[in-house]
């Protein structure tokens, strides 16, 4: 499943295309992804100008002049394809903009989803109305997450999974930012003293942004709007690499954690 990085470096990628850009054709090609496409999408974004792109936590923002903003989510295997050579089966939502410029949202497995929301009103819109701070945003500190974890006995790792505690997080990097943090995924996140929290929150920003400057972590369907791939994948330290050697000398483990896969090091990760 595409996770932050990966959503915002698609946003990057459509922001060239879509910003300042007039919205002169929108195709649905089929009536629903995880659920049905918002009932007059196309009449809403035709003659729209794009004024900015953004993203919260997985979700990808497109701000128009109208003062609705189309919101989407990627699901297991969304993708945007800039410029097709063709339509394909899959793309099922088609944009075209004033200058010529064809955007096509790819979804083989459908699990995406597509909204249209009053702007104003983003941070109350359904999804977003209960989630923490952005992990790449000031909000996140240490304190925060003393504050949060405080006398909680669940294992950390789940805890920062849960979108209402930090939001955009997704499993490989909480692995990766655990293992830098030199924090074990199963200990209990109201006894992690703080040292290790401090350690934790730069940990969470430096693997977020080195992902996002490779672009992002290719895994089964994730490409870049430009059809690249993301090559973060070649710097995990722990995740997928259970009976790799550690940097420290260990041996990178596996169990499962909430019905995840979670990586990490018994050696370093105390």
């Amino acid at each position: 499943m595409p996770e932050l990085p990966e959503v915002e470096t698609t946003v990057r990628g459509l922001a060239r295309y879509l910003e300042g850009e007039r919205i002169a054709r929108v195709a649905v090609n089929r009536p629903d992804l995880r659920r049905p496409f918002p009932p007059g999408l196309v009449q809403e974004l035709t003659g729209a100008r794009v004024t900015a792109m953004g993203r919260r936590a997985k979700y990808g923002l497109i701000h128009t002049d109208r003062d609705r903003t189309m919101v989407f989510h990627l699901g297991m295997s969304g993708r945007w394809r800039i410029e097709p050579e063709r339509i394909e089966k899959h793309d099922h939502l088609v944009i075209e903009t004033g200058s010529g410029h064809v955007l096509a949202l790819n979804d083989a497995r459908r699990f995406g989803s597509v909204d249209l929301v009053d702007t104003g009103g983003l941070e109350q819109w359904g999804p977003f109305a209960t989630m923490g701070p952005e992990p790449l945003g000031e909000a996140l500190t240490p304190r925060h997450l003393q504050r949060t974890f405080a006398g909680r006995f669940a294992p950390v790792k789940p805890l920062l999974l849960d979108q209402r505690i930090v939001a955009g997080l997704g499993n490989i990097y909480v692995c990766e930012a655990l293992h830098r943090a030199r924090i074990r995924p199963d200990r209990e996140a109201g006894r992690i003293a703080p040292a290790a929290l401090a350690r934790l929150v730069p940990a969470i920003r430096a693997v977020l942004a080195e992902s996002i400057a490779a672009g992002g972590s290719t895994i089964r369907d994730y490409a870049q709007p430009s059809g690249e791939l993301g090559y973060f994948a070649s710097s995990w330290q722990v995740y997928g690499r259970e009976g790799d050697p550690c940097a420290c000398g260990g041996t990178v483990a596996r169990f499962a954690q909430g019905g995840r896969s979670t990586f990490w090091c018994p050696k370093c990760q105390k």
